[in-house]
């Protein structure tokens, strides 16, 4: 070989040793993954490296437990995301977890299933594999709930340090556990400065039990431990869950701007210190137990928060400071210690209670507090406090009611005429000048649900509404009204001719629905019972006759019950202008009947006439293992009679010592009752039987030859009158506290007895 020919193909050898060398040091371009499959999604990811984007096909992807880890840059995170924001849904079990630094996920649905696991999103793989600098945004989470109502999972746990999760949509948690949780379960997750923010946290409805809060920021376990986490413009629509919309349990955390709209409940400063909570709105709209904050523990600075329209009381007041318990255990009521309250604007709310909670046990009272330059205002002239103990540890300085007749505070408050213009922002501020330093500052910004959540998802209303859809005419035909209600959608109005309607089979009700009739339709059934709810099931019956004489002859019978199996969807029951009778063929006929891990928000009985049952009206007693769970949270009866009914009228049951919910509330006006509850299989032995129900309000009834009302108290202070009824050869009710060592506050009075 030619020596320059040999050195040509070195020099050119090594010239390509070079450039691969090059190519293979060079760092590779960012680049978009386009995923059909959980195969090609396990690929990718494997492969992915900062900067690139991998994007899930437009379509269902069920039964996808997502794993997405992996290391990314602060400028070039991995994305996971969306063919098309909105059109990638994640059904069946399924859930996300990430696990590493740097991740992003948006754009996707998680509808229609149900997490395998104790989350829906979990921002960790595994307890050494956390998310750190991590982020999850435009995502949306709707009823994607177990199918057990009391089976607990979270939908969103965070885990690791500065992570994000903001511009979410989280509506119809309805099984229990809490909807989003900062964990500080281990040291890597304290002190983790994560942001929360933006989000649209839609209507939870009442869970009925412990364990339905919003959104929960540690455990009493790690509450000494310090959090640093931001709540920051979040939208709370009717969270409803329980007594903790917020729950902060742990210290230096930030709560600000968010707007709590209609929710039943309180922020609380549960456990941990110096927690800052400020400029919060919240609107009640008169609604009950609206709440505001609750406040607990040492450090708490509640500043420029704005409150209207609340009418929650005891721990669900507008404002609640807390008596603690001396040398409290990390679980319970620490003392309040030097809380600065100031520049709160509480305008025409039911109650700020102060020193709440005091009893032989919750003793330490509020001290080295301050609450300054906060604005009290009620149209009517009410003083809306209520001092439960000492409260001279709280300085009181330049605070201003309205005109408020005989106020308990003087010291510290400008008692005064003050008038109220509502600003551009829609809140209340004085028309005074003088009055610009006191309340909350004149340029607080109302956050704009809209502005919340996802621009590409709706933010629907769930509330149940009869009578919203078409009329639907029947006759009484053969099978014709059982075709309609099978055919009819959510809100129609079926309405039933003139004649005798027999249904040989149960009907199910699985939408809201309405039976209407002119009190000549009447219906008889053949089976056990005549409607069965189902999940989603809401039934109004509405100019009827109903009657049980074709019924087969067997105990436990019912014209309505719920199904057997645990129903997440809350239920109402609504009964107008209606005739039951002959509900007596057999032993234990009730007109409803519920089942375990079932729940009603209402049952309302209005000018209806009952007859000659062996049962009972309402049998709603069946959460019984004392874990403050019970079965309907609004009971009304009003204008209606009840003859020659053997068991009782009503019984309710809500078992436990849990303060964790608002319910059951009864009421009972204007009716009559005649013969109720003397049956020798009525148990109870009373006509009405109320076991943990929180507020009791019987008034203006006729009561003729019934054993008396049994009423048990157990936790909380519940709310029990009985007022002007008439009770002809029928007792006194008997009221019992079964826990607290207080005196009993149930107010029986003007009664007349013969």
């Amino acid at each position: 070989m030619p020596l320059m020919s040999a050195l040509r193909r070195i020099k050119l050898s090594l010239t390509l040793m070079l450039l691969l060398s090059i190519v293979a040091c060079a760092p590779s371009t960012p680049g978009e993954i386009n995923v059909k499959d959980q195969a090609e999604f396990k690929q990718a990811v494997a492969n992915a490296k900062p900067g690139d984007v991998i994007r899930l096909a437009n379509g269902t992807w069920k039964d996808f437990e997502i794993l997405f880890t992996g290391t990314g840059e602060a400028d070039q995170p991995i994305r996971l995301t969306a063919e098309t924001k909105g059109k990638v849904f994640i059904t069946g079990q399924s859930n996300l977890r990430l696990a590493g630094e740097y991740l992003e996920v948006s754009g996707l649905i998680f509808k229609d299933g149900y997490t395998p696991t104790l989350q829906v999103i979990n921002f960790r793989q595994d307890k050494a594999h956390l998310a750190n600098h991590s982020r999850v945004t435009e995502v949306v989470i709707d009823n994607f709930s177990n199918p057990e109502r009391f089976e607990a999972d979270y939908w969103v746990a965070m885990y690791g340090k500065y992570n994000r999760f903001d511009h979410n949509h989280l509506e119809g948690k309805r099984n229990k556990g809490v909807t989003m949780a900062v964990r500080l379960d281990t040291e890597d997750s304290r002190e983790n400065h994560h942001r929360i923010d933006h989000n649209y946290f839609g209507p939870r409805s009442v869970l009925g039990s412990n364990g339905g809060e919003t959104l929960r920021i540690g455990t009493s376990h790690y509450s000494l431990s310090n959090s640093y986490t931001l709540v920051e413009n979040n939208y709370f629509d009717r969270c409803d869950g329980e007594v903790e919309i917020v729950s902060v349990k742990s210290g230096s955390n930030q709560v600000r701007g968010n707007l709590f709209f209609e929710s039943k409940g309180t922020l609380t400063l549960r456990h941990g210190d110096n927690n800052i909570v400020e400029e919060n709105i919240f609107l009640g709209g008169r609604v009950d137990h609206t709440g505001g904050i609750r406040v607990i523990n040492k450090g708490q600075i509640i500043r420029n928060n704005y409150l209207e329209g609340l009418t929650g009381y005891r721990f669900g007041g507008s404002l609640v400071v807390m008596n603690g318990v001396p040398n409290s255990s990390i679980n319970r009521y620490h003392q309040v210690v030097n809380a600065q309250i100031e520049n709160n604007s509480l305008i025409n709310n039911e109650h700020i209670q102060l020193a709440a909670g005091s009893d032989a046990e919750r003793s330490a009272i509020p001290v080295d507090s301050q609450f300054t330059r906060n604005l009290i205002v009620n149209d009517n002239g009410r003083d809306t406090f209520t001092l439960y103990d000492d409260v001279g540890g709280i300085h009181f300085a330049d605070n201003v009611l309205n005109n408020v007749k005989s106020p308990q505070l003087s010291e510290g408050f400008s008692n005064q005429s003050v008038t109220l213009t509502r600003a551009a922002n829609g809140l209340l501020y004085p028309d005074s000048q003088g009055l610009n330093d006191v309340g909350a500052k004149q340029d607080l910004v109302v956050l704009n649900k809209d502005d919340t959540g996802v621009s590409w998802y709706p933010k629907s209303d769930p509330s149940i509404q009869f009578d919203t859809g078409r009329m639907i005419d029947v006759t009484a035909g053969p099978g014709e009204l059982r075709e309609a209600i099978e055919q009819a959608a959510s809100g129609d109005i079926i309405r039933l001719a003139d004649g005798d309607y027999l249904l040989s089979k149960v009907i199910e009700i699985d939408k809201p629905l309405t039976l209407l009739g002119d009190n000549r339709s009447k219906i008889e059934f053949e089976r056990s019972t005549l409607f069965e709810i189902m999940d989603g099931g809401s039934l109004k019956l509405s100019g009827l006759v109903i009657s049980g004489k074709r019924s087969p002859d067997n105990v436990g019978n019912s014209v309505i019950r719920t199904s057997p199996y645990s129903m997440l969807v809350n239920y109402q029951i609504e009964v107008q202008n209606s005739q039951f009778i002959h509900l007596d063929v057999n032993r234990h006929f009730n007109f409803l009947n519920v089942a375990k891990s079932t729940m009603a928000d209402s049952v309302v009985i209005l000018d209806s006439h009952f007859s000659d049952v062996s049962g009972a009206i309402l049998a709603m007693d069946k959460e019984a293992d004392d874990y403050g769970i019970f079965n309907v949270d609004y009971v009304i009866i009003k204008n209606s009679s009840f003859t020659n009914v053997q068991g009782v009228l009503a019984s309710l049951y809500r078992g436990g010592t849990d303060e964790s919910t608002f319910g059951p509330h009864f009421t009972l006006i204007n009716s009559v009752l005649t013969n109720v509850g003397k049956g020798s299989k009525n148990k109870s032995k009373a006509s009405i039987y109320l076991h943990g129900v929180q507020v009791t309000n019987i008034k203006n009834n006729r009561f003729s030859n019934t054993p008396a009302i049994k009423i048990e108290h157990t936790v909380g202070e519940p709310v029990t009158r009985m007022i002007k009824n008439t009770l002809i050869e029928t007792p006194l009710p008997t009221v019992r506290e079964l826990h607290s060592q207080a005196e009993n506050t149930a107010v029986i009075k003007d009664n007349y007895i013969r």
